[in-house]
């Protein structure tokens, strides 16, 4: 359902978007859900959505960014066991792991922290395997850029129809020792215009379309709920 463009032709996306707008809008009638509207609706490039996701101990959370249907990346609050000889050990670990090809913001910590107005782009530094976000363990302190923090943006590259897109995910971290870690997804948005960077924590605007909670209008606009 997502239009496709290469960034070149701004009347053609334009239109295009324009034309998802209103099957969105037509979906969402149908099935009784609001869609908050734009000034300028077609002149939109970003698709905020609003949420509001408890990740517990044990827990995760498959985000879809552009509401296809299609996971973009898994957001996992894991409990492991180890035993190396004689010794044992347990811990916690929040991650992010892409699906497929799609990649995440990481330095030598892990997944990066992004605070908002940073930008994510073709400049930054992107990995495709799963990252930490932060672990905490009965024997160590803990360890990652995701320690006691409140919005802070994940930054990602995913693919649509094989072309790159980039996008946010808005998290809260709190650790409590030893054992225990709670993450909160707020929110996440991507740029709608493939290989244009996006800005960590941008919600509003006239070229944002913000999606409330509820069922995903992509889902809705494909039949599905």
């Amino acid at each position: 359902m997502m239009w496709k463009s290469d960034g070149t032709d701004k009347q053609s996306s334009s239109t295009s978007f324009h034309e998802l707008l209103n099957s969105y809008a037509l979906a969402a009638g149908a099935a009784g859900v609001s869609l908050l509207a734009l000034a300028e609706p077609s002149a939109a490039e970003i698709i905020y959505t609003r949420t509001h996701h408890v990740i517990g101990n044990g827990g995760s959370y498959k985000l879809d960014f552009n509401h296809d249907g299609v996971t973009d990346l898994v957001i996992q609050n894991k409990y492991s066991h180890g035993c190396t000889f004689d010794t044992c050990w347990t811990w916690e670990s929040l991650r992010a792991r892409p699906a497929g090809s799609n990649e995440v913001v990481y330095n030598v910590y892990g997944a990066v922290d992004m605070k908002q107005g940073m930008r994510i782009g073709a400049a930054d530094a992107f990995h495709e395997e799963t990252e930490r976000m932060v672990i905490c363990g009965y024997l160590s302190r803990p360890f990652g850029s995701w320690i006691n923090v409140n919005d802070r943006y994940l930054g990602v590259k995913f693919k649509i129809k094989g072309q790159t897109h980039y996008g946010w995910a808005r998290l809260n971290v709190q650790v409590q020792l030893p054992l225990t870690i709670t993450a909160t997804l707020t929110g996440y948005a991507y740029e709608t215009v493939a290989n244009k960077a996006i800005v960590a924590g941008e919600t509003k605007g006239t070229d944002v379309l913000t999606i409330g909670q509820g069922p995903s209008l992509g889902r809705l606009a494909l039949g599905r709920k």
